[in-house]
């Protein structure tokens, strides 16, 4: 049952990075299309906002591990 468990959380930790990075990449893309001119700033946006974003995940993943291990 442990193992069930940590890997529901990984599977569903990883499936919340994927959206939220398609998000973030998705408003870039509707961004840069609708002003080019600002092309940019904007994926500066997109490069430091996609790590923050797939962070989250990463510690979900990292946390279950701990608590698997602490069983």
């Amino acid at each position: 049952m442990e193992f069930f468990s940590v890997a529901l959380v990984a599977s569903i930790a990883a499936l919340a990075g994927a959206f939220g990075v398609a998000i973030v990449v998705r408003s870039v893309v509707q961004g840069i299309s609708r002003q080019p001119e600002m092309r940019g700033p904007i994926q500066l946006l997109l490069f430091i906002g996609a790590p923050l974003v797939e962070a989250i995940p990463i510690l979900a993943i990292v946390i279950a591990f701990m608590l698997y291990g602490s069983l």
